[in-house]
């Protein structure tokens, strides 16, 4: 992966991983991402299926080739690595504008796989955090995607970057006393209720503190706070609370 021309590759694990990593951007930026498919058998045309696996960002500019998408839904090309319906390719390419205007927390995903709608119940979905130019910095960022009977999630280091705590559920981590930051993402379909417990931060845009958030399919909620003690995150609504939607906060 190229960020304005650095190679930030070394960022991201070298191993599988779900989530897919968080890809860090500033507004300004252009990125060239190339994406490889090591699905056995995915060069193998199959009429009616696609093996292609794909790059779908929300949030930043790209013209069409960059869509990350099958023809029947882009009209252009079967864009993806691996047998699409149409065309194959062994590895593609995307280029992205994160143009002014675009910062934000935004996920992409899959379109391809087996089908148009592509396969993010397999795992193949991440976020990218675009900041402003001069953003301020935070000591840990945590990426949590709200599932239908899970929190996914990961854990980023503010100073070199590095990513950690993939998974269902994950312990996430801080040092007391520094200021961390919260990448809520819904998915799936079911209606969610946030809550990190003993914390009171503010509702993004307002002047307004809030202990708990309702957040829904495809919404967002990002927000920060000054790490002062260990806590646990959970889904407050009941259906999922049962099934066992709930983390650890650890301040050491």
């Amino acid at each position: 992966m190229l960020r304005s021309g650095q190679d930030i590759t070394n960022r991201y694990s070298q191993e599988a991983t779900i989530p897919g990593p968080t890809l860090e951007l500033t507004e300004g930026d252009t990125v060239k991402i190339s994406i490889y498919n090591e699905i056995d058998n995915n060069q193998i045309p199959v009429p009616g299926i696609s093996k292609q696996v794909s790059i779908h960002v929300h949030g930043v500019h790209y013209n069409i080739l960059s869509d990350g998408t099958l023809k029947v839904i882009n009209k252009v090309d079967d864009e993806g690595a691996g047998a699409g319906l149409e065309q194959t390719y062994s590895v593609y390419e995307y280029f992205w504008d994160v143009a002014p205007g675009t910062a934000g927390t935004w996920a992409y995903h899959d379109h391809n796989f087996e089908t148009h709608n592509g396969a993010e119940h397999k795992g193949l979905f991440g976020a990218i955090i675009v900041n402003p130019v001069n953003a301020r910095h935070y000591a840990k960022e945590y990426v949590l995607y709200l599932g239908d009977d899970a929190f996914w999630g990961m854990e980023i280091n503010g100073a070199n970057k590095k990513q950690s705590k993939h998974g269902s559920n994950p312990t996430l981590t801080a040092k007391e006393d520094t200021h961390v930051r919260f990448h809520l993402i819904a998915l799936g379909t079911d209606l969610h209720t946030f809550r990190l417990s003993g914390y009171k931060w503010f509702d993004p845009g307002t002047n307004n503190r809030i202990n708990e958030v309702a957040i829904g399919p495809l919404e967002k909620h990002v927000f920060s706070i000054k790490a002062e003690h260990s806590a646990h995150y959970e889904d407050k609504n009941l259906s999922n609370k049962l099934l066992g939607m709930r983390g650890k906060f650890n301040v050491q």
